[in-house]
């Protein structure tokens, strides 16, 4: 045996497996094992799968998930919802000529203090006037802040990224312009992993944390 063998077989020697799983309101579904030597070290470390690997629904994959691992219990690696996006096919799919594309990009606080980073992109049957543009992004900025007011992150991110609050967005914008799609297309988690609280067992928050 090679020394060169060896010194690779002593490295994985010495790392333990853990279970990566998603948040509890997604089911714990397990996103696969990650190696490590020291446990601490994969607090903050983030994952990525599809919408699809969550819902087993085909016509989800189009959809990429972001988690952060937050805590560790035993051999599981907890996670947060750190973001998402469309596939760069699937939001390529979406862009016709002759059609706008409205875009409107808020920062918003969870009714439990988390910071997000949304993205909303409206595609119209022909093209619009500036004012049903504007009209357009101001039925999303409200209906953002309405949601991220009375929602927690957990029931945010949920009917986020499963179209319920792009439903919401397009009954109400349809009124000022004829719409072929309407999709909360990327979203990021702004608040730092070390102010996210632990989770109890039936997954409710220990403290809330503090807006940045």
């Amino acid at each position: 045996m090679s020394s060169k063998t060896k010194r690779v077989r002593d490295k994985w020697r010495g790392k333990t497996w853990y279970m990566v799983t998603a948040p509890r309101y997604f089911g714990d579904v397990e996103l696969g094992a990650v190696p490590v030597d020291e446990p601490e070290k994969l607090i903050g470390r983030t994952v990525d799968s599809t919408l699809y690997d969550i819902t087993g629904d085909f016509s989800h994959q189009y959809l990429k998930m972001y988690f952060q691992i937050s805590e560790i219990d035993g051999k599981t690696a907890r996670t947060v919802f750190k973001g998402h996006e469309y596939s760069r096919d699937y939001l390529r799919s979406l862009v016709r000529r002759r059609t706008t594309k409205v875009d409107g990009l808020f920062n918003i606080v969870t009714k439990d203090g988390y910071i997000l980073r949304i993205a909303v992109s409206a595609f119209t049957l022909s093209r619009v006037r500036t004012s049903q543009e504007k009209a357009i992004r101001a039925i999303m900025a409200r209906i953002m802040k309405e949601k991220a007011n009375s929602l927690t992150l957990d029931q945010f991110a949920q009917e986020m990224v499963l179209g319920k609050i792009a439903s919401d967005i397009y009954n109400e914008a349809k009124k000022m312009a004829p719409l072929r799609h309407v999709g909360v297309r990327n979203s990021k988690l702004v608040t730092p992993v070390a102010q996210l609280p632990k989770r109890t067992e039936e997954g409710e928050p220990k403290a809330e944390a503090e807006a940045a």
